[in-house]
């Protein structure tokens, strides 16, 4: 199984985010994972799609967006703007979920879906096949630098579970307090892709933590 890593943009130094993104160029990260964040779904507010065709102009690697907003499925075409090859939306979000992923494969970008830690991995039993991605969130969404839950493995066995009983291809994808402490277990619990932010961007050495992350 490949270990993928995808450093998160949200703890950048946005004072100088092009020093920040050429180092992820140099790296061996996957993808660059961003946060669009409106402040009524998560009580905090990042950057927007202004920001973000910046971003695409600076980037060598995949954009991998997640919206953490209200009524993401209204924004598919500002998303496949920015050249994203994974839109990401959370299950809490969408009343029409599987509406929501159709209009995110038409526009011919992956589909990805989240879940909160407090959302259980059997909701998504239905949709699962549908899926290209499934993230967990390993801590509540909004904020950085928060500390992992630890239930978090238990959900990665049940959805990893889920997946090859459908036979499916979706990806697991966990964010939230990821560090060089539990990146190894997570890839071990049955994890495909890590999201890690302060690991990374507060890391003296960028390039070479992200080696060690995905080692």
């Amino acid at each position: 199984m490949k270990k993928l890593l995808a450093p998160s943009l949200l703890s950048a130094n946005f004072g100088n985010l092009q020093h920040d993104i050429e180092l992820i160029n140099q790296s061996d990260a996957d993808w660059l994972h961003i946060d669009v964040m409106d402040g009524v779904f998560v009580p905090n507010i990042s950057f927007g799609f202004p920001v973000l065709k910046y971003v695409k102009e600076l980037s060598h690697k995949p954009l991998d967006v997640h919206l953490m907003i209200v009524e993401p499925d209204k924004f598919v075409n500002e998303v496949k703007a920015t050249g994203a090859i994974m839109m990401n939306v959370h299950y809490e979000a969408c009343t029409h979920l599987h509406r929501t992923i159709q209009r995110i494969h038409a526009a011919d970008m992956q589909a990805a879906v989240t879940l909160n830690p407090h959302t259980p991995v059997e909701l998504l039993e239905d949709i699962i096949d549908d899926v290209d991605m499934v993230l967990l969130m390993s801590v509540n969404p909004g904020f950085g630098g928060q500390k992992f839950i630890d239930n978090t493995y238990s959900k990665i066995a049940r959805l990893r579970a889920m997946i090859e009983r459908h036979h499916a291809k979706a990806l697991i994808q966990v964010d939230g307090g990821v560090n060089l402490d539990n990146a190894a277990k997570l890839y071990a619990a049955g994890a495909d892709c890590l999201v890690a932010g302060s690991a990374v961007f507060g890391a003296d050495n960028m390039v070479e933590t992200i080696a060690q992350l995905k080692a």
